[in-house]
C-alpha cells in the first residue's frame, strides 16, 4: 500500500472500487450496485484520499485505472475473498449460520413455497431471512451486498455473478379486461407499438428494462411495484408484460405473447462466493422448481 494509506478502509468502500475497477465507468458501477452515482463518486475520493494517490484516470474518453489502482485491485479483491470466508466458517462455528435471501415479487410462486419447505426439511438450523425488493432492482440487492443470493428473473448484468436458470415462463401482455385486444387469443408484440407502456426509473439495469418494454424505448408511467403496474393497467389503459400464470384482479386479463423470449427464473449469487450454504440452497432450488 502506498505511504499515505493511513487508516483501515470499509469492506463495502472496497468492493465499490472494485466495482468501479472491474467496469471502467462509475455509471454501470453504480447500476451494478443499485445506487446512484454521487455517492460512488464521493466514495472513490474518499477511498483515494486515505491512500494517497490516484486510482482512476478520469478523462471524456473513459476511466482506467492507474498503477497504485492495479496494486490496489488485486489486494482488494484477496481481501474481499478472505473476509467472505471468515464470515462463513465464523458463522458456522458459532452454529448460528444465516443466508440471506433476496426475492423479486414472486414470493408466492409455487416454486418458492416447494424450496422453503425443502430447504427447512434439509436445514433445520440455518436461519434465512427473506428481502423482499422492488422492480428496480432484478439482483435483489446482490451487488450491494444485501443478500448472500437471489431468486429472480433474467435477463440482467450478469457482470461478475454466476446464475443458474430454475424455470422459463411464457410471457403475456396485461390489459384492462374491457380491451378490445383482451379478447384475442394471442398477441404480437407489433399488436402494441401504439400503446402506452409502464416503464421502469432512470438507472435501472439495461437489459432488464429493454426485456420488459419488448425490446423498444416505449413511453409511459414509472412504476417500481408490481401493484403500480397493475394500477396503471386499471387507471390509465397502460399496457405491460408479465409472466403468465399468476392470479390476476377480475377487472384485469393477460393475453400470451408469440414473439416474447420466455422469462428465466433463475437464483444468482457473487461468483466465486464461497459460502457452502449458497450452493445448497441453489440445489435445493433446482429441485423445487422443476417439479
Amino acid at each position: 500500500m502506498p505511504s499515505g494509506y493511513r487508516r483501515s478502509v470499509e469492506l463495502r468502500t472496497l468492493r465499490y472500487f472494485v466495482a468501479v475497477a472491474e467496469e471502467l465507468h462509475f455509471g454501470r458501477a453504480a447500476t451494478r450496485l443499485h445506487m446512484s452515482q454521487p455517492p460512488l463518486s464521493r466514495a472513490i475520493k474518499r477511498l483515494e484520499t486515505e491512500v494517497g494517490a490516484l486510482l482512476f484516470t478520469r478523462s471524456s474518453a473513459g476511466v482506467t485505472l492507474t498503477a497504485v489502482g492495479a496494486v490496489l485491485l488485486d489486494e482488494a479483491r484477496a481481501l474481499l475473498d478472505q473476509a467472505d470466508r471468515v464470515r462463513a466458517r465464523v458463522a458456522a462455528a458459532a452454529g448460528a449460520a444465516t443466508l440471506t435471501v433476496g426475492i423479486l415479487g414472486d414470493s408466492t410462486d409455487p416454486g418458492a413455497t416447494r424450496l422453503a419447505a425443502a430447504h427447512r426439511r434439509s436445514h433445520p438450523g440455518i436461519d434465512v431471512r427473506i428481502r423482499d425488493t422492488d422492480l428496480t432492482d432484478p439482483t435483489c440487492g446482490l451487488r450491494a451486498g444485501l443478500v448472500d443470493v437471489a431468486l429472480t428473473r433474467a435477463p440482467f448484468d450478469e457482470t461478475a455473478l454466476t446464475v443458474r436458470e430454475l424455470r422459463a415462463d411464457p410471457v403475456g401482455v396485461v390489459l384492462r379486461a374491457d380491451d378490445p385486444l383482451a379478447r384475442r387469443g394471442t398477441l404480437k408484440l407489433a399488436d402494441l407499438g401504439d400503446r402506452r407502456w409502464f416503464r421502469f426509473p432512470r438507472g435501472t439495469d439495461p437489459a432488464w428494462q429493454a426485456y420488459w418494454n419488448g425490446g423498444e424505448p416505449r413511453e409511459g408511467p414509472v412504476v417500481r411495484v408490481v401493484q403500480e403496474c397493475l394500477q396503471a393497467v386499471l387507471w390509465n389503459g397502460t399496457v405491460g408484460l408479465a409472466p403468465l400464470g399468476h392470479d390476476l384482479p377480475a377487472e384485469l386479463a393477460v393475453v400470451p405473447l408469440i414473439d416474447m423470449a420466455p422469462s428465466r427464473v433463475v437464483a444468482v449469487w457473487n461468483e466465486g462466493d464461497p459460502n457452502p450454504l449458497i450452493r445448497s440452497f441453489v440445489e435445493i432450488a433446482t429441485a423445487a422448481y422443476r417439479r
